[in-house]
């Protein structure tokens, strides 16, 4: 085995975890937060697939933005559920 089927498998396994976890989360910002790890390391996975153009384009709308929206929706709701 080489060392990029090591980090391949090792970027697979957390992939995994990290998206059940996401999944499971009781708390909603936890679950946000889980989500923008798993579309980072789905960032790492493209670029070991050589795919680096779909890697960037996922860090920047699936990282950046997605988890910018669901963190201010999740803070917009809860102002409103205080007043």
């Amino acid at each position: 085995m080489t060392l990029f089927d090591v980090v391949s498998i090792v970027v697979s396994v957390l992939l995994l975890v990290i998206g059940f976890i996401a999944i499971n989360s009781k708390k909603l910002i936890k679950a946000v937060i889980f989500l923008s790890a798993l579309s980072m390391l789905s960032v790492v996975a493209f670029v070991l697939l050589k795919a680096p153009d779909v890697g960037l384009t996922e860090a920047v709308i699936g990282s950046g933005l997605v988890t910018s929206l669901f963190i201010f929706t999740l803070l917009s709701v809860k102002k409103e559920e205080v007043k």
